[in-house]
């Protein structure tokens, strides 16, 4: 009888100890198989030798019985094939979180059989494949499978999943387009959904006002249309509700909204709502963000939003807005952001916007308003931008305003202010852009300013300034623009100016100039040079004569050419014998200090040659382009040229290649625009006057481009061709382009697909563009592709 007891309690061990060794030997075999499969230095953590468990390798972790429940390799830099049947390997996994890696392979299909699994992160893998069907993942509490490339429908299945509470499909712009269903208010434990840019359109289903444990509700970036449901303030613990950059949901915004008592984030930006905004919503207890710009709203601001303890983004733009801001915005919270722009708002601006000591951005240009600008903004110290040109604002600009520490942009522009610009500007050091254009501004340009070190725009355009222009200026060495037309300035043009070598932009016109042209500024050559309408005398630089830019010296009586010249232009006189003497010895002397200096440069340059030449090159074509130039639009243009020719510089690069250079560029008005710089490899002196224009081919490539009409071919706005140098003017592309599609490597892109991007009509390809989630070429366009191949491979290239 004993023995028998025994013999049982043996098979017993036996039977219960065996299946525990082998699912750890499969665990084993699993982790032997990432190793084998993926790349990266983190996991040579996992080394199994010296008898060390996996349950010890990082980003793993075990239950007490040794089975594996969570694997967590997110923003590991892994890259390579994830194994499939993970759940045959770990069927006790609960966590797994893969995010942030180069993963590829169809493993997802296998995860739905992890029947345990609560979490599954999948986010920024920018996978591609199609959905499985989620419904046998009845555990699953975490979906987030945010920015990936996956194409085909959306996985209505996830509607199943009852404890959901996290779903997360950010970023999936591949999907077909899709509806939310009314049954998504199933998910009755669902807190957050986040659908965002995930190619959803229809209306807002009414029944997600059910869903009362939503604290997060994300839409934001899709085609929605209709009203917004009133039904959505029953949402009692929502806290962030986003429909912004739906374009067409339109109608008011629902006086419900003031039911939502735990809101802080309401973004429903960039639709077509009409109406009022609600005075409700000015009410909550706890709104720190409210962003409501580019719509069509109407009305006052309400007086309510004075009164907010917790406001501290207000975002109102492009509407239509009126009447007065209320008097005590900020007084009660630390305000942040303020941008009323582009408004019909009027009376006088509130004082005490920036009495919470937080305030970064006051942005209220082209609005009506009026009175003088409070003593409170110079005081306000954090500031970062301020901007409120176009209104009707005058009187003087407090002392201090100009010299904040912290400030880089001030726009003052087309208003009425009056009085000096005070020498407080020298401590304003982190200021780069100065402007104060068309008002009534005057004394002198304070010394002072040289110390604004970072400066790299100003324009004092049409004011009453008189007096010198300040030799100082000359340190500015970042400057690239530099406008002071319509004053009363009245001294010689400093040669200081040449030490500007970063100069794009000067302008001088329309003032009382005296004396020479500094031959010293035919060293900057700048792309726009204005000395019109002066009364400047003597010659003008040689090198500025063969620019060929005659009508930027005209209006000077007693400015002439040398007499060596072989100019056909006859705007001027050629100069006295007296100033040709006194040139030619100022040439002989430049050339001797120039001889001197070369030697000198010749042993520096030895040394830096191989780091700077590509520098030197690009400086050399900037020297000398855009003095005299042709513009050519496709399109309706609002930006000035001067200010595309001021952005050509360094820090605005994105891009360099074979046939020139690509800026990104943030015009004043928002806008941004990209711009290619390309350049002739003839020379200057050999050019005949037909090269001053594009090439004939290039100027039909881009004339075809040109008058395309489509939202997902890039506009080319217009072009400007000059001497040795063209730039083309496109809209700017934030998401990427069909190159960066085609070479990038982050969408998969095989010959039959990269084939119908250039020939299939009417059919729907998985790349990226600027106002659609993917390219559909318009029918006719593939009969003009087919004709002028040309046209084909500069779209390809282009666009």
């Amino acid at each position: 009888m004993a023995f028998q007891s025994i013999f049982f309690l043996f098979v017993s061990l036996i039977s219960v100890t065996s299946p525990i060794q082998a699912i750890s030997n499969n665990q084993y075999q699993f982790f032997n198989l990432m190793k084998a499969s993926l790349s990266g230095n983190a996991l040579s953590d996992w080394d199994a030798t010296g008898g060390r468990s996996y349950c010890n390798f990082t980003g793993v972790s075990c239950n007490s019985r040794g089975y594996v429940e969570v694997v967590d390799i997110s923003g590991w830099s892994i890259s390579g094939r994830f194994p499939s049947g993970i759940c045959s390997y770990l069927p006790g996994l609960r966590v797994l979180r893969l995010g942030d890696n180069t993963l590829h392979g169809d493993f997802l299909h296998s995860i739905v059989n992890c029947s345990f699994l609560e979490e599954l992160n999948l986010s920024f893998l920018y996978a591609t494949g199609t959905y499985p069907d989620f419904s046998p993942m009845k555990s699953l509490r975490i979906l987030d499978v945010s920015y990936n490339h996956f194409t085909g429908e959306f996985p209505m299945s996830v509607t199943n999943l009852s404890n959901l509470e996290v779903l997360n499909f950010n970023e999936n712009d591949h999907l077909d387009s899709w509806q939310l269903p009314e049954n998504i208010s199933r998910l009755t434990k669902l807190k957050r959904m986040i659908l965002t840019t995930c190619v959803l359109y229809g209306p807002i289903p009414a029944s997600i006002g059910n869903m009362t444990s939503l604290v997060d509700l994300e839409l934001s970036g899709n085609f929605l249309s209709g009203h917004i449901p009133a039904e959505l303030g029953s949402l009692k613990n929502l806290q962030q509700l986003e429909l912004y950059y739906n374009y067409h949901l339109s109608g008011y915004i629902p006086e419900e909204f003031g039911n939502l008592t735990e809101l802080v984030d309401l973004d429903i930006s960039v639709n077509k709502l009409t109406g009022k905004i609600p005075e409700s919503i000015c009410r909550l207890p706890k709104l720190e963000v409210l962003q409501l710009y580019n719509n069509s709203l109407t009305g006052e601001i309400p007086s309510a939003i004075a009164s907010s303890k917790t406001l501290r983004i207000l975002s109102l733009y492009d509407n239509f807005l009126t009447g007065e801001v209320p008097r005590d915005l900020g007084r009660l919270s630390a305000i942040v952001v303020v941008d009323l722009s582009e408004n019909r708002l009027s009376g006088p601006l509130p004082t005490d916007v920036c009495r919470g000591g937080k305030l970064l951005y006051f942005l209220v240009l082209n609005n009506m308003f009026s009175g003088v600008l409070p003593d409170s903004y110079a005081k306000c110290k954090s500031l970062l931008r301020f901007r409120l040109s176009h209104n009707r604002l005058e009187g003087s600009i407090p002392e201090g305003l100009l010299g904040l520490p912290r400030v880089s942009i001030i726009d003052l522009s087309y208003n009425n202010f009056s009085g000096p610009i005070s020498n407080t500007i020298g401590t304003a050091r982190n200021l780069s852009e100065l402007f104060v254009q068309s008002n009534k501004i005057s004394g002198v340009v304070p010394p002072e300013i040289s110390r604004a070190v970072n400066l790299v725009k100003i324009d004092f355009s049409s004011n009453l300034l008189y007096g010198p222009i300040p030799s100082e200026i000359g340190y500015l060495k970042k400057l690239n623009l530099l406008i002071l037309q319509g004053n009363k300035l009245n001294s010689s043009i400093p040669k200081s100016l040449s030490l500007l070598r970063s100069l794009n932009v000067l302008d001088l016109s329309n003032n009382l100039l005296t004396g020479s042209i500094p031959e010293s500024l035919c060293e900057l050559l700048p792309n726009s040079i204005n000395f019109s309408n002066n009364l400047l005398s003597g010659p003008i630089p040689l090198s500025l004569i063969k620019g060929g830019l005659v009508e930027s010296f005209s209006g000077n009586p007693g400015l002439c050419v040398p007499v060596y010249v072989d100019s056909s232009d006859q705007s001027f006189p050629v100069c006295p014998r007296i100033y040709n003497r006194k040139r030619l010895n100022s040439i002989w002397a430049i050339g001797i200090s120039v001889a001197v200096l070369t030697v000198g440069a010749l042993l520096f340059l030895k040394r830096q040659f191989s780091k700077d030449r590509a520098v030197m090159q690009h400086d050399e074509t900037m020297s000398s382009s855009f003095i005299s130039y042709d513009v050519k639009s496709f399109h309706r243009i609002s930006f000035d040229q001067r200010e595309i020719l001021a952005a050509l510089i360094d820090k605005n690069i994105v891009g360099h290649g074979g046939s020139g250079i690509v800026y990104k560029i943030e015009l004043s008005s928002g806008e941004v625009v990209a711009v290619k710089r390309l350049w002739s490899g003839k020379s200057k002196d050999s050019a005949s006057e037909d090269q001053l224009l594009l090439d004939k081919e290039l100027k039909a490539e881009v004339g075809t481009l040109g008058s395309v009409r489509h939202n997902n071919i890039v506009k080319l706005y217009c072009y400007f061709s000059s001497l040795n140098c063209s730039l083309l003017i496109y809209e700017y592309m934030p998401n990427g382009n069909l190159w960066d599609a085609l070479h990038s490597g982050r969408v998969h892109l095989n010959w039959p697909t990269r084939h119908q991007i250039a020939l299939e009509e009417g059919k729907t390809l998985p790349l990226l563009s600027l106002q659609e989630p993917t390219v559909i070429w318009p029918r006719n366009m593939r009969t003009h592709l087919k004709q002028q191949p040309s046209v084909m491979s500069t779209v390809l290239a282009w666009c």
